[in-house]
């Protein structure tokens, strides 16, 4: 086992040297930048660092630290580095982040390049994507179903091809959107869908009506739109004919100049 690491003893003639700080702080900034002496910490043997509050207004909360350096068994000490250090209130830049996890959807614009890193995870060599049999078990020829690749460095991988089908079903191409549910049938019934190839054909195609809202995207199988190749036109219900009015609560009151027929028809009743 190595030894314990002793800690640095606090050296005297540093600790003492706040004059010589506070002036190494005023040539990297101002004189009323700098503010009172707030501490003192040991970094090594004959190392030891000062701290100035910083009264610019630019960098709130921020430190001057000015760390000072004796040499062995010199009796002068001398200014190591005078930096600008953020404290604990101080008003910071969010973190860097790499420029792949930063990167969305449509910020690819014209002119710009995207490579593809070599351990992409979405891709893998175009050879690993041939079938090891020529039939599958129900006969099917797995050259139709799977992408070969030939002619390609790289395709789609099992993650690839997982992670674009679940994106796409999500999306607005995919069943749940407000278009889909007000649609009189899916797209797998329309004409105008267009299957892809490979295992995407199990669940997606591309539009093509140009009169559609997705002509030209991929849209899944249980997707739709009003533009539906056997949409019929909705008929306006037929109106009920009319009937005649008859009121048979009121009356009209009749005066007749010739009653003579009248008194007959009494007559005869």
């Amino acid at each position: 086992m190595s030894p314990s690491r002793r800690s640095p003893a606090p050296d005297k003639a540093c600790i003492e040297a706040v004059d010589l700080a506070r002036s190494a702080a005023v040539e990297i900034g101002r004189p009323e930048w700098v503010g009172e002496h707030l501490s003192a910490y040991v970094e090594g043997d004959r190392v030891v660092t000062h701290l100035f509050a910083c009264l610019d207004p630019a960098y709130a909360g921020w430190r001057y630290a000015v760390t000072v350096v004796r040499a062995a068994r010199a009796k002068k000490v001398t200014v190591n580095e005078a930096v600008l250090l953020p404290g604990s209130e101080a008003l910071l830049a969010p973190q860097w982040v790499p420029w792949k996890e930063r990167l969305r959807p449509g910020d690819l614009g014209v002119g710009d390049l995207l490579p593809s890193a070599d351990d992409d995870d979405r891709l893998k060599p175009g050879y690993a994507q041939v079938p090891d049999g020529e039939l599958e078990e129900e006969g099917l020829d797995r050259q139709m179903v799977w992408e070969l690749g030939l002619g390609r460095p790289r395709v789609l991988s099992e993650t690839g091809r997982e992670t674009a089908a679940q994106r796409w079903y999500d999306g607005d191409g995919g069943p749940r959107s407000a278009i889909a549910n007000a649609a009189p049938a899916p797209c797998a019934t329309c004409g105008f869908l267009t299957p892809l190839a490979g295992e995407f054909r199990q669940m997606f195609g591309v539009c093509a009506n140009e009169y559609a809202p997705d002509d030209g995207r991929v849209v899944s199988l249980d997707h739709g739109c009003g533009a539906h190749s056997e949409a019929s036109q909705r008929s306006a219900p037929a109106e009920a004919p009319l009937r005649p009015v008859v009121d048979e609560l009121g009356y009209d009151h009749i005066v007749f100049d010739d009653t003579s027929e009248l008194e007959l028809v009494s007559s005869d009743s």
